[in-house]
């Protein structure tokens, strides 16, 4: 009886968001308060805030073109918020999404970016680190006229480009391509497809 007792005591309070420590109760919620933001910083302005549209929660259709010529469909979720005081947004990337999963680990994808702008090179720098295929990506991220352009390189030395087109208060196109002749031509990897939550 004690024990049952015990697992519903544990069970309200997980449900109320806090966690037992040796301190004692302490919210589950301080770690996610310390990170996240309302609002962008001072030092952003306006025109150079080109990810705050993407704040909110999108439901995503991802497809991978696979090297057969086939393609991969899945359903995704994409989650992002201001984070460190408003200088960097952060987002949660998850494929195939949440009740979905588990995952096979071709394909899939649970991780997270993080993009901050540096003002020194008039642009934004995006780490993305997905754990479940050891991938680590860098990129620059700038607006080129109604779009936003990623680019870095792969691990192999390849060129990438992500770019978030045909963008709108609640849907967007984001393409991933690859180049591996220096940018002479462009290998479509993936493609998705977001709509507002």
């Amino acid at each position: 009886m004690k024990r049952a007792c015990c697992i519903l005591i544990l069970l309200f309070l997980s449900l109320l968001g806090t966690t037992l420590s040796q301190g004692g109760v302490k919210p589950m919620s301080i770690f996610g308060g310390s990170l996240e933001s309302q609002t962008r910083s001072t030092e952003i302005n306006s025109d150079s805030d080109i990810y705050g549209w993407l704040i909110g929660s999108w439901r995503v259709r991802t497809i991978d073109y696979l090297k057969d010529g086939s393609k991969k469909e899945t359903e995704s979720e994409w989650h992002f918020a201001r984070v460190l005081e408003g200088r960097a947004i952060q987002d949660v990337y998850i494929v195939p999404s949440r009740h979905h999963r588990p995952a096979s680990n071709e394909r899939n994808r649970y991780g997270t970016s993080l993009r901050y702008y540096d003002s020194d090179i008039g642009a934004w720098r995006v780490t993305w680190i997905n754990p479940v295929s050891h991938v680590e990506n860098h990129l620059i991220g700038r607006k080129v006229g109604n779009e936003i352009i990623q680019e870095g390189r792969d691990e192999d030395g390849s060129l990438m480009r992500w770019c978030f087109r045909d963008i709108t208060s609640n849907s967007f196109r984001w393409t991933g391509e690859i180049s591996n002749d220096q940018g002479k031509t462009w290998h479509l990897g993936a493609e998705f497809f977001g709509e507002k939550m």
